[in-house]
């Protein structure tokens, strides 16, 4: 979390101290180790995972500003058509040496239309990339997000066995954390 507000002691943050104060039996310690080396790694899941969010929202904040500036050079390449037409119109409906100014016109828009559609497409294709590249963020986060749960259930798990002496919990708690970091390594290689 950001750091501000409170923090909840959980019935296993009270085993481990105990056994740190008091000594204890090498069963309890070295699960309080395992569940402090998972809270640990869990922390850095959680910062990546946050990390690639805000990079997928930078990613998609990209793209609507290039389909918003691609949407403005379509606007002024209608414009231009515009006017083109009303060009076309004009060589039909004038006669003389003003067919030829308005036969210039014409072809002056369509070389400025051809310049404003090229910007328009390039524009488009950076909000495409923006958006796969979000789209790919998007993906590496939920790796994170899952990776970081995953590491939760075993941390929980890892409580209820410091609370039961459970031992046959362990198997729970190891397969959770090999699936969390197992998750954690397909988050960090963007698989």
């Amino acid at each position: 979390m950001s750091g501000h507000g409170f923090h909840v002691h959980g019935p296993h943050d009270h085993e481990v101290e105990h056994v740190a104060q008091h000594g204890g039996d090498p069963f309890t310690a070295r699960v309080a180790v395992l569940t402090a080396i998972l809270s640990t790694v869990g922390a850095i899941f959680g910062y990546m995972g946050g990390h690639s969010q805000n990079s997928a929202l930078l990613y998609k904040n990209e793209a609507a500003i290039q389909k918003t500036s691609a949407s403005n050079q379509w606007n002024y390449y209608q414009a231009k058509s515009n006017k083109q037409n009303l060009a076309e119109l004009s060589i039909v409906l004038t006669r003389g040496d003003d067919r030829e100014k308005y036969a210039q016109e014409v072809a002056r828009y369509k070389k400025e239309k051809e310049e404003i559609k090229l910007d328009a497409e390039k524009l488009e294709a950076k909000a495409k990339a923006a958006d796969e590249k979000s789209e790919i963020e998007m993906h590496v986060h939920e790796r994170w997000a899952l990776a970081t749960t995953l590491l939760q259930i075993a941390i929980a798990l890892s409580a209820i066995t410091l609370l039961t002496r459970k031992r046959w919990l362990l198997v729970g708690v190891y397969g959770a954390s090999a699936l969390g970091v197992i998750t954690g390594a397909m988050g960090y290689l963007h698989l």
